[in-house]
């Protein structure tokens, strides 16, 4: 058996693995009709933490406080900051009654840690139910935190939300962050819904303060300077203490990156983060990736070299429909339909660029989470 004949079989492979991948994503979360949870009017403290914010608290801050809600009250984390982050902070306390300033200090063994900021924000909070967002997050409407609590109850004590970016007009960067969270969205959702929560988002996320401290807070994963968000989920989060909301009301809206750079950097810390999953969710999310990077490479040498091309070539369409109709379905879900015609091509590219953080990962780590 030659070698072009021992990489078909193995194209075959890789190609049945991502249509059980996308099959599921569809099964799961694309195809899942948005269903809106209880309302409930239970006292809410929504917890930003802010490291050199002071334009972005101007600009969100009102969109959080005019919430169409009536029982909640926003505490406000300055963590550090150098610039006017305290000024902003402390102005809208004196006009708001509701808002709960938290002045962090540093210390020499939290340098640096979100996490520990987020602490002092959760200590000083008053209520059980938490709703977190960043201060570059505005909510998508006056009913994010009637949306967001809605989903608790006796049993679900984990909401994870969607957290968008803003589009911005002919902008291949903006075309490639959205597209890499209506991705990261779309398997997140679906393995909660699967019964195997992974990960969540600090930028649209809510659990009780009694699960924070019953399971000790950040202690397990403090060292890591990133992590507040998805390895908290990842570490207490199963199929019977989490729900997902995913009504638009629901979502929150950020400003992206405006440079390659930047987003890189933001990405890395991001993705330096996996490594301390469950092994069942590092092992699924590796195939995955390994499944798509190895199906593209795998397709471009058979038809270069014309081997078998035309099962190739159908093999490669049939998966291109079954990824348009279940990453497209997810797309028009979360509110970024507009990506839906570049699918292929965005996750060629996409690939690409996850290969290269994981390799600059391995040479150096991120530091800080700002």
């Amino acid at each position: 058996m030659g070698v072009l004949q021992v990489l078909f079989y193995f194209f075959i492979a890789i190609a049945i693995i991502q249509y059980i991948y996308y099959i599921c994503f569809l099964n799961f979360f694309s195809s899942l009709k948005s269903t809106k949870g209880k309302q409930k009017n239970i006292p809410v403290s929504i917890i930003v933490c802010a490291k050199n914010e002071a334009e972005n608290l101007r600009q969100n801050l009102s969109k959080i406080i005019n919430q169409n809600y009536d029982n909640f009250e926003i505490v406000l984390i300055n963590d550090n900051s150098w610039d006017e982050t305290l000024d902003v902070i402390e102005e809208y306390a004196s006009k708001h009654h509701n808002i709960t300033v938290v002045d962090v200090k540093p210390i020499e063994q939290f340098w640096g840690n979100k996490k520990y900021a987020l602490t002092l924000g959760i200590k000083a909070s008053k209520y059980e139910f938490l709703l977190f967002t960043d201060a570059d997050c505005a909510p998508a409407s006056d009913q994010w935190l009637k949306e967001m609590s809605s989903h608790f109850s006796n049993k679900k004590s984990i909401i994870l939300g969607y957290g968008a970016y803003a589009k911005i007009k002919h902008s291949l960067l903006n075309v490639l962050i959205r597209f890499e969270t209506v991705m990261t969205a779309t398997q997140y959702f679906s393995y909660a819904r699967m019964g195997s929560p992974y990960m969540g988002v600090g930028r649209n996320l809510a659990y009780r303060k009694e699960l924070f401290f019953n399971n000790s807070g950040f202690m397990k994963h403090m060292e890591v300077k990133s992590g507040d968000d998805d390895l908290f989920v990842n570490a207490i989060a199963n199929n019977s203490n989490t729900a997902i909301c995913i009504s638009e009301e629901s979502f929150t809206i950020s400003e992206p990156k405006k440079t390659f750079k930047d987003w890189v950097i933001q990405k890395r810390r991001h993705i330096s983060t996996a490594k301390h999953y469950k092994p069942l969710h590092k092992f699924l999310l590796g195939l995955y990736f390994f499944s798509q990077f190895t199906f593209w490479t795998l397709t471009t040498i058979l038809l270069l070299f014309l081997h078998q091309w035309e099962i190739v070539l159908a093999v490669l369409g049939f998966r291109i429909i079954i990824q348009y109709i279940s990453v497209g379905l997810a797309a028009k879900k979360l509110k970024s339909s507009d990506l839906i015609i570049f699918i292929p091509l965005l996750e060629i590219f996409l690939i690409i660029f996850q290969l290269a953080i994981f390799s600059a990962n391995l040479i150096s780590k991120p530091k800080h989470w700002k």
